[in-house]
Formats: C-alpha cells, structure tokens, sequence
C-alpha cells in the first residue's frame, strides 16, 4: 500500500485517464442530469466508479465525496475524506475538446491536505501537498507577479462581471474562460493567469484539489466574501471562490459586493 496519499491520488487519476479516454474513443453516451444540472456520460460513472474502489480500497477509513456518487452523511462524520470530480468539464470533453480534467483531494477536518489535477490530454498534472508547495509535471510552479487590477488577466464567465455584483465602476481587467473550474485554479497557479474568481455557489469536487494547488503556489484563495474555504460541509458547496496573489486578492474583493 502507499504510503503517501499524493502519491495514491496521481496514481489514480493517471488510471482514471485510461478508462475516460477508453470510453472518448469508442464513442460517448450522453444524459442530461435531472434538474438542469448538466451532462453526465458513461466515461463519468466509470470513472467515479473505478476511482472509488481504488481509493477506498486503499484508505477504507476515509469518507467519499463525488460528483457522481449519491452523497451520504456519513462522511461527515470521518476525519479524512476524499472529495473528487471524475471528470471536470464535461460539456469539453463532450465536444471532443482537451479542457476537461480529473480532480482529487483528500480533505482532513475541513482542510485539503493533497491535491491532485490531471489533464490526460493536455498532459498536464499539477500536484500539491499542504505547505509543500505546488507542482506541474514533477517541476515546482509559483504565480505571477502582477499586482495591478487594471493589468490583470482573470479567468471568470461573462455573467461574473455583471455591474450588481462589483462595486462601481466595474474593474476593467482582461478577462478570459476556461471551462474547468479545477483547470482555472491551477492555471492561476501556474502564472498564465493572475486571478480567476465564480461568484455562483460552488460544489467541493469542483474546486478543492484546485483551491489547493492554487494556495501552495503562493495565492490567497476565499470565498466570493473573503472567507477561507472550509470543506466537507453538510451541503458541499462554498459561497464560489476568488484565488489571486494576495495583493491582488485584496483589490478584487474590495471591488465586490458582498451578498
């Protein structure tokens, strides 16, 4: 057995790539979730299914979360968890695009503690460990030193720059989109980009192996209000996330207003 969690979480993900692209290339089979909540295919519940055997295998004392697994109390009560998205961006991977990504995080007492996201067809993995540091592709990443709101480059959809949601006058900075929320964490880490924010709710697979990554890089990473992100929480959903160096953090939440 590993010994390290990281260590079993790359592991995972790396096996999680094979039976996603296994399923992507024999041809996807596409639902519509219940309630207006997206896409689902077979290659997600494969995944969710294989990288929960896998993990809990190893570690059967830590609780389970997922995207793809009816949720349970139980888990609320354990110590450690995993929290995972089998694949995050799916409406991409659907399309036959590469943004899509397999997240994982083993949570402890709210805190992430191991992060790991991996983008088979990038060939991009980016991992941290709490006060670690973070790394892509084994090589350590740091963010950008962009301190200037009117400069910055943030990844965030349209709808985020509506004027009822910022302070006037809205801040003019370049804005861009990826579709994986996880993918948008790690390429602020990275230093592509500056700061990436969501002001909707959202959901823990989502974004805690990214909000890790994101942290150990250097940056300050709350909710849309300043507060630092806690998981496994009874919903498992966060008031959405702002992720930047913290200077810059501190411009763009005094610009917000806070609902």
């Amino acid at each position: 057995m590993l010994e390290n969690d990281l260590e079993l979480l790359i592991e995972a993900a790396r096996e999680a790539a094979e039976i996603a692209l296994y399923h992507k290339s024999k041809g996807l089979e596409v639902n519509e979730k219940p309630g207006d909540a997206g896409p689902v295919t077979q290659a997600d519940i494969a995944v969710d299914r294989a990288l929960r055997d896998r993990l809990t295998t190893a570690r059967p004392g830590y609780g389970w979360l997922s995207e793809e697994t009816p949720d349970s109390a139980e888990r609320l009560v354990q110590d450690r968890l995993f929290i995972v998205d089998p694949i995050d961006g799916t409406r991409s991977f659907v399309k036959g695009e590469r943004t899509w990504a397999h997240s994982l995080a083993v949570v402890e007492h709210g805190v992430v503690t191991q992060g790991v996201v991996f983008l088979p067809e990038l060939d991009l993995l980016y991992a941290a460990g709490l006060s670690q540091g973070t790394f892509l592709n084994e090589q350590q990443i740091s963010l950008s030193h962009k301190t200037d709101i009117s400069e910055a480059r943030v990844l965030a959809t349209t709808p985020n720059m509506d004027p009822k949601h910022w302070r006037a006058p809205v801040p003019e900075f370049v804005r861009a989109h990826r579709p994986s929320l996880a993918y948008r964490l790690c390429l602020v880490a990275q230093g592509r980009y500056d700061a990436m924010l969501t002001l909707r709710p959202s959901w823990e697979w989502d974004i805690a192996a990214g909000a890790l990554i994101l942290s150990e890089a250097g940056a300050k990473v709350t909710d849309r209000q300043g507060v630092d992100l806690r998981f496994n929480n009874a919903v498992p959903q966060t008031a959405g996330v702002l992720g930047a160096a913290p200077d810059l953090h501190a411009q763009i939440a005094a610009k917000l207003v806070y609902t």
